[in-house]
Formats: structure tokens, C-alpha cells, sequence
């Protein structure tokens, strides 16, 4: 089936075009063309002026549509999460577990496996934010299940690299040949949860890291005599996820962060059940989260995810925080796919390449999403 998008301002991943129009068959982009060049034999879908661009891809998201990963490990849940990505305009995206037992880390690869499977690119590999984290960084995560990596996980991780794309970890409490082994075996290593001096976190952008997990947040900070790991980030222009949910992050450290960083800062969710979900708490790992004016946080105050869609994170970059319209749907699209590896198959729109696209209208409402070349309009 070959149909037209039409009546849109179309960002292609670089330009925003006005009066063209994006063809798609067989759930692949085929052309981006004039308006005027659209046979009028082809079924055309009026996007009403809305904004079309390629579909965001969120490298971190726990959970949403008012279930988790972790606590009920099913390719059920994992559908209502892909589910709950779609309304918001998310087409691909990271299922990501949180500090957990060895048992649980099994079922998760094994869930997401199989809905790898029979998902296309939807499902991109799982991310295992821990457990091999610091305990000074700890964050929500339960400091009882944080652990070293040792010679038989570096094996199970080795072994399940089909299904495990990348894993969050400290890297002063890994040795640099583990990171290397990771890096060689595909798995994207990010650094996170750590309290590493700039030597250290350098050392491992040097062995392999090639990603960092919410920035600024859990890791140690920079300060005039210690750059710490968000200076060894700045430094080493690493790629790096940020949550822009007004709560996480300050809106002028996200300004410093693009303009350092520039094509390499990717936002992300960091999403929990409370995503997409009228619900007032949930339960993490075994601790009850507070979710109150979009806030997700623990008896303590310590903040436990988001709440926030990526749409919504578009919306604060362009709004609140400032960023081009162009720079914001980068960082919700191409970059993420860059960081990696996947720019040649989405983030942008662009012939040959498979229908991941995401419509807003004017107040950032998605109005239609493609995944993977399922259509869906709202």
C-alpha cells in the first residue's frame, strides 16, 4: 500500500519544508516530494498543518502507561509501554531495568528478546541501568542489590549480546578490559550512578564508554579542581541522555549542556508507570514512588524517574529551556538513533528509510505516529 502524508511542515532531520508532502510504502519512506507532485490516484492523510518529523527514540524509559520492567516481566507489558510510546509520539525505544537480582536480570533479557522478535525496530535492546553502580550515587536504587561485576555477569552479559544493547555502570568499580570486552561484544556502555574522579571516567571514555546516563544526575559534579564525570563528558564530548522535565535539570545546565555537547545530547525520559498514566504512586523495585504534579520521588524526597513523554520534552526544550524547534526534534530523534548506531534506519525522513514519524500539532499534541510502519492517528 503506497499513501501520502500531506499538508505538513516537515522536518526531515535537517530542514524544516514547507509544501512537500512524504510518500511511504510498504512501511518505508520511498520520497519526500512538492506537494503538487503527488499523484492524485495515491490515498493522501491531511496532517492539518501539524508538524511531521522522524519518530523519537527514547534510550531510557523504565516504564509507562502505568506498568514497569521490572516487578511483572511480559511481553504484555512491554506492548503497553510501546503502546503508551506511540500516543506521545515515541516509535523506538530502550526497555530499561533497574537494579536487580541476577534471576530478574534473566527474565528481563529473555521478555525482551522475544518481543525484539516479533517488534521490528520498535524494541532496540535492553538497557540495564545497574547493578554495578556506586553506592555514593546510588539514587533511587536499592543499595541491598547493588553489586561488583564479576567474571561470570561480564559472561552472561558477553553471551546475551542479541539482546542486551547497553548497560549503565560505575566506572571506578569496573576494570577498563570489562568496558573494552563490552564495547567489542556491541553493547553501548554508559556512564552513570558513579562518583569517578575525571581520571577515571576519561579512562573509561578511553577504553569504550561511549554514552552517559541522565546528566548531571548521580554522577559526580564539576568543580574547579575536580572536572569530576560530568567534566570528563564536557571534555570528551561524549554522548549523553538528558531529562528535561523542569525537575531533573536546570534549564540553563541544559542550555550549557547542547552548547557544549551540540549533536551529541540526546534526551531521554527516564520514564516510570507514571508516564502516560493517571496514577498517584507505584512501586520501584519494592519502594512505593509518590508521583505529585509530575514529580516521581521516594519517602526521602530522592527523585525515582519521571513522568514526562518525549513529547513533552520537546516541548520544554523549545519552550522553557529555549532551544530551535530543528535543535529539539534532533535531540528526540537523530541524535538518540546516532548514539547508537541506527541513523541509517531512523531519525530521519528520508527515502529508504523505515516509516518511524511522529505528527504535533501547534500546542505539541500528537496527532499521528508511525512505528515501524504501523500508522496510528489520534
Amino acid at each position: 500500500m503506497i499513501y501520502a502524508l500531506t499538508n505538513a511542515l516537515v522536518f526531515d532531520g535537517s530542514e524544516l519544508l514547507n509544501g512537500y508532502s512524504v510518500l511511504i510504502e510498504n512501511g518505508h519512506i520511498t520520497s519526500v516530494v512538492p506537494n503538487q507532485q503527488v499523484s492524485p490516484q495515491i490515498r493522501s492523510i491531511d496532517l492539518n498543518g501539524s508538524v511531521l518529523s522522524a519518530g523519537f527514540v527514547d534510550l531510557q524509559l523504565n516504564g509507562c502507561g502505568g506498568v514497569m520492567l521490572n516487578g511483572d516481566f511480559s511481553t504484555r507489558n512491554l506492548e503497553i509501554m510501546h503502546q503508551s510510546n506511540i500516543k506521545s509520539g515515541t516509535t523506538n525505544f530502550m526497555p530499561t531495568l533497574i537494579t536487580t537480582d541476577d534471576e530478574e536480570m534473566q527474565q528481563a533479557v529473555e521478555v525482551s528478546r522475544a518481543h525484539q522478535r516479533s517488534h521490528g525496530s520498535v524494541n532496540l535492546g535492553l538497557h540495564l541501568e545497574g547493578p554495578y553502580l556506586s553506592v555514593d550515587k546510588k539514587g533511587i536504587h536499592s543499595e541491598a542489590l547493588i553489586r561488583q561485576l564479576n567474571q561470570q555477569r561480564l559472561r552472561f552479559l558477553l553471551d546475551n549480546s542479541d539482546a542486551i544493547k547497553k548497560v549503565t555502570l560505575a566506572p571506578e568499580h569496573v576494570e577498563l578490559s570489562t568496558i573494552a570486552a563490552l564495547k567489542e561484544a556491541g553493547i553501548l556502555v554508559s556512564l552513570g550512578h558513579t562518583n569517578a574522579n575525571y581520571q577515571q571516567a576519561s579512562e573509561a571514555i578511553n577504553a569504550g564508554a561511549g554514552f552517559a546516563t541522565h546528566l548531571f544526575n548521580a554522577m559526580s559534579p564539576m568543580t574547579g579542581r575536580e572536572p569530576g564525570v560530568v567534566g570528563a563528558i564536557f571534555d570528551h564530548n561524549l554522548f549523553a541522555g538528558i531529562i528535561v522535565d523542569g525537575h531533573h535539570v536546570d534549564d540553563a545546565n541544559v542550555r550549557i549542556a547542547k552548547r557544549l555537547l551540540r549533536h551529541k545530547l540526546c534526551l531521554v525520559t527516564d520514564a516510570t508507570a507514571a508516564a502516560g498514566a493517571d496514577i498517584t504512586s507505584f512501586d520501584f523495585v519494592g519502594r512505593k514512588i509518590t508521583v505529585q504534579d509530575g514529580i516521581c520521588f521516594g519517602d526521602d524526597g530522592t527523585l525515582g524517574g519521571s513522568a514526562l513523554t518525549m513529547i513533552q520534552a520537546v516541548k520544554n526544550c523549545v519552550q522553557s529551556v529555549g532551544l530551535s524547534m530543528r535543535d529539539s526534534l534532533r535531540m528526540a530523534s537523530l541524535y538518540p538513533a546516532t548514539a547508537i548506531n541506527r541513523d541509517k534506519d531512523f531519525g530521519r525522513i528520508k527515502a529508504g528509510y523505515t516509516a518511524n514519524l511522529t505528527a504535533f500539532d501547534q500546542d505539541f499534541n500528537v496527532t499521528l505516529c508511525i512505528s515501524d510502519g504501523q500508522l496510528t492517528q489520534f
